[in-house]
C-alpha cells in the first residue's frame, strides 16, 4: 500500500468497506460518504487513495466530492451548527443569530473553532418556516432560536450532550 498521510487505522477501515463491495464501478458517491463518515471529510489523500482502490482517475473522485456540497475537503468540527438564512428566518432574526454563535466561537462561517468542537455554516432553507428563525446542531432543529439561547445551545454541546 502506498504511503498516505492519514489516520493508518481509518484508511484500514475505509479499505475494508471498499473491498466488500462487489460491483465497485458506480460506487464512488457511496465510497466518498463512507469515507467522510470516518474521517469527518475528504483529505486530497483520501481521494487519492480511493481512486486507486476504484481504478478510477483521481481528478474523477475530485470533481465528484466538490460537486456535490455535502461533501467537505476541510476539517469539520466535532459538532456542526447550520443556521437557516432562508427569507422566514433572515427575516425573523437569523442573522443576528449566526453573528452571536461566531462572536462567542471566535470563529467566521465555514469554519472549524480552535477547540475543533464547532463548525458553523449557514443554510438556504431547511424547511420549517414556521419556527423561524432556525438552528440545527448535527440535524437536530432548535426553532424560534433568539441571540439569548445561543450560550445555553453551545453549552448544551460543549458539556457532552446532545449527540443525537
Amino acid at each position: 500500500m502506498a504511503k498516505y498521510d492519514v489516520d493508518a487505522e481509518k484508511l484500514k477501515q475505509l479499505e475494508s468497506y471498499i473491498d466488500s463491495i462487489e460491483q465497485k464501478e458506480g460506487a464512488l458517491i457511496g465510497v466518498l460518504y463512507k469515507a467522510q463518515e470516518i474521517f469527518g471529510y475528504l483529505p486530497k489523500d483520501v481521494q487519492l487513495f480511493i481512486a486507486r482502490k476504484l481504478n478510477i482517475p483521481a481528478a474523477k473522485v475530485y470533481g465528484v466530492a466538490t460537486f456535490y456540497s455535502y461533501f467537505t475537503m476541510e476539517p469539520r468540527g466535532k459538532h456542526v451548527i447550520n443556521v437557516c438564512m432562508g427569507t422566514a428566518c433572515f427575516v425573523k432574526g437569523a442573522d443576528k443569530v449566526l453573528e452571536e454563535i461566531k462572536k462567542q466561537l471566535n470563529i467566521t462561517e465555514g469554519n472549524m473553532s480552535p477547540d475543533g468542537m464547532f463548525t458553523v455554516d449557514s443554510l438556504r432553507c431547511v424547511g420549517a418556516c414556521g419556527l423561524a428563525p432556525v438552528v440545527m446542531v448535527d440535524g437536530k432543529v432548535y426553532g424560534r432560536v433568539k441571540v439569548e439561547d445561543v450560550k445555553s445551545i453551545l453549552d448544551e454541546y460543549r458539556e457532552g450532550g446532545s449527540t443525537q
